[in-house]
């Protein structure tokens, strides 16, 4: 009986924060991502497009290359990683595609590998398609002065 009142009032005291969870003025001034109230059940988006053949600048170090194609019909499990059918060493020039990086055939040691390392054989992981969307929050990033064209 007592687990189950705890249960009951942890419940209550989650739905009040719910309510109120985009009133910014009882979050100290954080702001959520939703534009509605979380309660509500908001209307779904249009699915935004894909941009195609665009290839984006590298924004900082290190910086993962944007996916400049769509992606939805690729497979990317343990059985198969169809990136690699364009995008390997082997393939690339046959294609036209950017090759790999040497580091993804690097392990964590810094050893060669004949293979893409597992660690980064997830391309998705890192890489990912550029979407013709609203940005959620606006960003005011500069690269430093030293990587700006």
């Amino acid at each position: 009986m007592k687990k189950l009142l705890s249960l009951a009032l942890a419940t209550a005291v989650s739905s009040m924060a719910v309510a109120d969870f985009v009133n910014t003025d009882e979050l100290g001034g954080l702001e959520s991502l939703r534009s509605v109230n979380i309660s509500e059940e908001a209307p779904a988006e249009l699915m935004a497009k894909v941009i195609e053949g665009k290839r984006y600048d590298l924004e900082f170090v290190e910086m993962p290359p944007l996916v400049p194609h769509q992606i939805d019909r690729s497979q990317t499990d343990l059985n198969a990683n169809t990136c690699l059918q364009c995008h390997s060493s082997n393939n690339a020039s046959k294609w036209g595609a950017t090759r790999i990086a040497v580091s993804h055939y690097k392990n964590r040691d810094g050893e060669q590998l004949s293979a893409v390392s597992p660690d980064r054989y997830f391309c998705l992981a890192c890489h990912v398609p550029q979407h013709d969307s609203k940005p959620l929050k606006e960003n005011t990033f500069e690269p430093v002065q030293s990587l700006k064209p």
